[in-house]
């Protein structure tokens, strides 16, 4: 079984597809395919020792789900459905995808959901990102300074995604036990 579980909510296909960017950089062994939350048993995601979540935020800064007008279950209801799972020992990075511009006051915010999520049932989690760079009002998902993982605008930063994947990936790699 691969180490990395990557696992992700998306409802326009661009968190699937920084999802597949980061699994393109690791072979089988290393991570998992990518699999849309709506598709996971707790099983599946308490049989890894490390996660890297990625969710897009909608609307008002939710997660996304049927709550948040979503055409199927995403986030909103898998967290639902993992709630009993322990993550006690569990190593977890998160990744965010946002619009800064059009969203400038609540931008990232499911990111601090599924941070707090984690948190709650034991994990710990690693690569908080810088919010330099970004041009944005206020986010839920700044903690002491920084986002609790990496920040992606694909609408508006789309030309900075590679750099910052390839960098966060860096970033959290020691804790994963990664070669990068």
């Amino acid at each position: 079984m691969a180490k990395v579980g990557l696992f992700f909510g998306s409802t326009s296909g661009k968190t699937r597809k920084v999802a597949k960017m980061i699994k393109k950089r690791f072979d089988d062994e290393t991570m998992a395919d990518p699999v849309n939350i709506n598709r996971v048993s707790p099983e599946d995601f308490a049989a890894f020792d490390f996660l890297i979540l990625g969710t897009p935020t909608m609307g008002e800064g939710q997660l996304p789900g049927l709550s948040a007008e979503c055409e199927e279950e995403s986030w909103e209801e898998a967290l639902v459905r993992l709630d009993g799972v322990d993550l006690d020992g569990k190593t977890v990075a998160i990744f965010g995808l946002g619009d800064q511009v059009s969203y400038a006051n609540e931008f990232l915010n499911a990111m601090i959901e599924l941070h707090d999520f984690v948190t709650e049932r034991g994990a710990r989690v690693v690569g908080s990102w810088p919010t330099a760079g970004y041009d944005f009002k206020t986010s839920l998902a700044v903690l002491d300074g920084r986002f609790v993982g990496l920040a992606l605008d694909l609408d508006n930063q789309s030309d900075q995604t590679e750099a910052r994947l390839d960098a966060w990936l860096k970033l959290i790699a020691p804790d994963f036990g990664l070669a990068v």
